[in-house]
């Protein structure tokens, strides 16, 4: 019988076509690092609800892999509320020419964070404060996926996202008035892409 990283991985390679994204065999035993380190971690932090190999690789990596047709190489990012790694530490795992600022409030998120990238072999800067206490940084792209509050920070994100830049939020329903694209599998969930944010 399977163990669940092995799972994991299956489900991985079972289902990157319906994501649209090439998969390569270093890409997947990196993200079986990750996995594995952040099921290590989960119990103590929380990063993600509790799920099956197989749901993390579709609804929690795959659907970080989203993002990549948005972003060109070379691009700056800056991830809100990073928690567990989502959705950028999969992406930066794909596309190490990523420029990435991670931002996540819980100090105790911000040192798995660390480990984490430091395990796959990817780099980024942490800034372990809520990201209204900051200046926005100077990036192209704001991503965010699971942010505390979501829907009351909203108004506080679009004021804050530097003008500009694109903002690519995954979310239900209405979310934003922005392009959105159907998260494959779901019915309900979007990555809305919002570009040359005026402010």
């Amino acid at each position: 019988m399977p163990d669940e990283l092995e799972r994991f991985r299956n489900a991985l390679l079972a289902n990157w076509r319906t994501f649209d994204f090439p998969f390569s065999s270093d890409t997947a035993t990196r993200l079986g690092i990750y996995y594995s380190l952040l099921t290590r971690w989960n119990e103590r932090l929380h990063l993600v609800a509790p799920c099956s190999p197989e749901e993390f690789a579709t609804r929690h990596v795959l659907e970080s892999l989203m993002l990549l047709e948005h972003l060109p190489h070379g691009a700056k990012i800056a991830d809100i509320g990073s928690g567990g790694g989502l959705p950028i530490i999969p992406c930066l795992i794909a596309r190490a020419d990523l420029e990435v600022t991670l931002i996540e409030s819980s100090q105790k998120k911000a040192v798995f964070l660390r480990e984490a990238l430091k395990e796959v072999g990817r780099s980024a800067t942490i800034i372990a404060r809520r990201f209204e206490e900051i200046e926005a940084p100077d990036v192209e792209f704001v991503t965010s996926r699971a942010l505390d509050q979501f829907i009351r920070k909203i108004p506080v994100l679009l004021a804050w996202v530097p003008k500009g830049s694109t903002l690519l939020l995954f979310g239900g329903e209405n979310l934003l008035d922005a392009e959105c694209f159907l998260i494959p599998g779901s019915e309900k969930r979007y990555l809305y892409v919002r570009r040359d944010f005026r402010g």
